[in-house]
């Protein structure tokens, strides 16, 4: 594995969107997502953040994010590792473990 450890970023709201009616709320995804990467990947490295698209956003990058959500361009939650989008609304662990596997991860 590279040196470089992985960023997965989680954007969402406190509330499920309009279309994600039966999905986990963004938070439960982070929480959810994290221990499932924690299990199948036990002492890899990797950084994993959650962003609220309806709280005050400093960082014009995560304010780009949101924007886009907020103009339905994506669904959210919405995944991101390393810039890329994985997946938005409801979330799936395949593609997510795909992508750890491709930049290295080992179970």
């Amino acid at each position: 594995m590279s040196n470089n450890a992985p960023v997965i970023e989680i954007y969402g709201a406190a509330i499920a969107c309009a279309s994600c009616v039966n999905a986990p709320s963004s938070k439960d995804t982070y929480e959810w997502l994290q221990a499932a990467i924690d299990r199948k990947y036990p002492n890899q490295a990797y950084t994993i953040r959650y962003v609220d698209i309806e709280a005050p956003i400093e960082n014009e990058r995560d304010k780009a994010w949101a924007d886009r959500i907020n103009d339905d361009e994506f669904f959210y939650p919405l995944v991101l590792i390393n810039n890329e989008m994985i997946g938005e609304g409801y979330i799936q662990l395949k593609p997510v473990y795909a992508k750890l596997e491709a930049l290295g991860f080992q179970a």
